[in-house]
């Protein structure tokens, strides 16, 4: 029976695989077989042990059904359920696996493992909406349209600016996920409250001998198990990239208004269904299906601050948290990076709408040029932002066009022209490093 939605409607094969338990019982058994490695290596075993070991630990080999078996009818416990189906195949070899070790060296170095594989999905997943948000930027660099704050007109702007910040706020991304990489893959192998006692006196140089095996950091001071501040920090950016996203989808559900029209999801005419009632509907079903993921996703955010808090060295109190959280975390942020990527790739872009709007407003968003204007001329900027604020007023009550008032301002002509007001009165004058913005940003 499916419960959770992750295994039947959201998320994709390639992030999913990552948290399989499969893959998990790989990376588990890589982390076993790199210690065996690392103690032939010391002479603390036999070296043709550590060769059975690592060419028994597969999942090829160890079924992680069989694991799971062993688990819950034997041992109650998956990772001496884990070394018992190992040992199976070893021979004599068995006596020298998990030498040393507790469960936690295993769990969260082959967890930083399985973090790695997926933080490089969202490296891709980010390089690819960049690069779409660019394309677009580059699309649309000189498309005028009207920038809003507060809901409300403002002054012009292009949309490839629009794309530009985006664009910007996922390099930015990109960025802390580069960096957080140092912090988030580490593993550890110092033993059951972090003195490396069991290891003797090769303590240290085991544990680098495994992470440099393993192509990972060292968690080089830790209780039982490898810091939790680790995992909240890229929950923590997880929950920050979600939030971009539901921003840029927010804004195309906006733009998307009958009554603005200026962008729009893609929608298949032929055989898209909008409404089971509604025939005429096209929803952004896309956008709002980003949103309500992304507000899913940040939910987790506190239970993995949560798990950071444990009595002394360890409790097991994030133990199950922690089987929920990371990957559904990373699953639906996959997922969301991926279904933005195609909601920007296939945006519908009205440009002829877009001229609509700012032309609606009877020339009330050029009253900031406007007010630059008179101050060039001479006016003081107080005086003239007075002017054009009464101005204005008028304009938007008798539904009349701010230019024409402001001509029979005999204030306004003693410093300049019709002439010059009409050229103010250009969006397409009045966009400043727009178009020079987008280039930056797209380089």
């Amino acid at each position: 029976m499916l419960v959770c939605p992750l295994d039947y409607r959201y998320g994709r094969k390639e992030m999913k695989s990552v948290f399989s338990k499969e893959n998990k019982t790989d990376k588990l058994l890589k982390v076993e077989a790199a210690l065996a490695r690392a103690h032939a290596e010391l002479g603390n075993i036999p070296k043709e042990a550590a060769e059975i070991i690592t060419e028994n630990s597969t999942t090829e080999i160890v079924d992680w059904q069989e694991v799971e078996r062993v688990e819950k009818e034997e041992t109650k416990h998956d990772i001496m359920a884990l070394v018992k189906v190992l040992g199976k195949y070893c021979g004599e070899a068995e006596k020298y696996i998990h030498l040393g070790a507790t469960s936690n060296d295993i769990i969260d170095t082959g967890m930083a493992l399985q973090l790695k594989e997926a933080m490089h999905i969202l490296e891709e997943d980010l390089r690819e909406l960049n690069s779409t948000l660019s394309e677009r930027a580059k699309e649309h660099k000189d498309t005028v349209m009207i920038g809003r704050t507060h809901g409300q007109h403002a002054i012009p702007m292009t949309f490839g600016l629009k794309m530009a910040v985006y664009a910007y706020e996922i390099q930015r991304h990109m960025e802390r996920l580069e960096e957080a990489k140092n912090r988030v893959l580490v593993g550890k192998m110092s033993g059951a409250v972090g003195t490396g006692a069991a290891f003797g006196e090769d303590a240290e140089d085991i544990q680098e001998l495994v992470m440099e095996d393993l192509g990972l950091k060292v968690d080089r001071a830790t209780g039982q198990i490898v810091g939790r501040d680790r995992y909240a920090e890229l929950i923590s950016l997880a929950a920050n990239i979600s939030a971009s996203l539901e921003k840029f989808s927010t804004e195309v559900r906006n733009l998307q208004r009958p009554e603005i029209m200026e962008a729009a999801e893609s929608f298949e005419t032929e055989k898209q269904v909008g409404s089971s009632t509604m025939a005429h509907k096209k929803n952004p079903i896309l956008a709002e299906n980003i949103c309500g993921l992304a507000k899913t996703l940040r939910g987790f955010v506190v239970p993995t601050y949560q798990n950071n808090v444990l009595w002394h060295e360890r409790d097991l109190t994030n133990s199950s948290s922690e089987r929920i959280t990371v990957a559904h975390v990373l699953v639906l942020l996959d997922d969301i990076l991926c279904k933005s990527e195609k909601l920007f790739r296939n945006l519908e872009v009205f440009p002829e709408n877009m001229e609509k709007n700012i032309q609606m407003s009877n020339g009330l968003v050029m009253a900031e040029p406007v007010m630059i204007h008179l101050t060039e001329k001479g006016m003081s900027r107080q005086e003239a932002h007075e002017l054009i604020r009464e101005v204005s007023m008028e304009s938007r009550a008798e539904e009349e066009p701010l230019m024409d008032k402001l001509l029979e301002k005999e204030e306004v002509m003693e410093v300049t022209t019709e002439k010059e007001l009409k050229r103010v009165f250009d969006p397409e004058q009045y966009l400043g490093r727009a178009e020079e913005i987008v280039d930056e940003i797209v380089d």
